[in-house]
């Protein structure tokens, strides 16, 4: 790993970023459930956030590029900006304490001019499929280059059965759009929609030429005889008056 990179300070950031968001929510909002208080944590630290908390500072004018992705227009991807926030948020925790982080994030947060939406659809699909198909999501993602940038394109699975179709120019970002088509063919309903880089194909709902081998069949459980049976044919045993119990010695009934 280069001494340039940032990965280990986006490692340490990242789990700031969790506890920030965590204890922040845990005492400002008492009567959340734990899934309303996730859902919520999703939406503060999640890709489009952190971006666009990056944007706010000109981050991507600062990040260290390679021509290529530079001239692809690099600076302005939302997972490397995202990246590069959680590398700063760690260096502010190394050098100032938690306190310093906490406020440092939470500070520019609330100053974000309308709230970020929760866009973890991959998330929400995980929960719909499961419900309807018992099955995980699975997503195949293949990159091509497109003149100077590169272009995800995924497809999420239940099983064997294509849901949605995705792109983007992050592996990530083509999985989330993926996801959001599929819940826009499940859920029936109009899902939010993800924004999309300039030159990126919209989504189709339906993913086409495109199969995916059955899983194997998970084994029947064994089921008991009795329970197989219908009710009217469980037949109550008949009772059977015992004998009095007699003395071994005399033969003579016990009083």
């Amino acid at each position: 790993m280069s001494p340039r990179d940032n990965e280990r300070l986006e490692y340490l950031g990242d789990a700031v970023l969790q506890l920030i968001a965590a204890e922040y929510l845990y005492k400002h909002h008492p009567g959340a459930t734990e899934g309303e208080l996730t859902q919520t944590r999703s939406a503060m630290v999640n890709t489009n956030t952190l971006a666009q908390l990056a944007e706010e500072l000109d981050l991507g004018s600062y990040l260290y590029l390679g021509k290529g992705i530079a001239k692809g227009g690099g600076r302005n991807l939302k997972s490397l900006l995202a990246n590069g926030f959680e590398a700063v948020l760690g260096a502010v925790f190394l050098d100032a304490g938690y306190d310093a982080a906490y406020h440092y994030y939470l500070n520019r947060y609330r100053s974000l001019p309308s709230p970020v939406r929760d866009e973890n659809f991959k998330g929400r699909l995980q929960q719909v499929a499961q419900e309807r198909f018992g099955e995980t999501p699975v997503y195949d993602s293949e990159g091509a280059r497109v003149g100077n940038r590169r272009e995800y394109t995924s497809v999420v699975f239940a099983g064997s059965e294509p849901l949605g179709t995705g792109h983007g120019p992050s592996k990530q970002e083509a999985e989330q759009d993926a996801a959001r088509a599929a819940l826009e063919t499940l859920v029936g309903s109009p899902v939010p929609s993800a924004v999309v880089s300039a030159g990126v194909k919209p989504a189709s709902p339906r993913a086409k030429g495109r199969t995916r081998r059955a899983p194997r069949k998970k084994a029947e459980p064994q089921v008991a005889v009795a329970e197989m049976l219908p009710e009217a044919a469980v037949v109550p045993a008949e009772v059977v008056p015992l004998p009095e119990p007699r003395s071994r010695q005399f033969g003579e009934p016990i009083e």
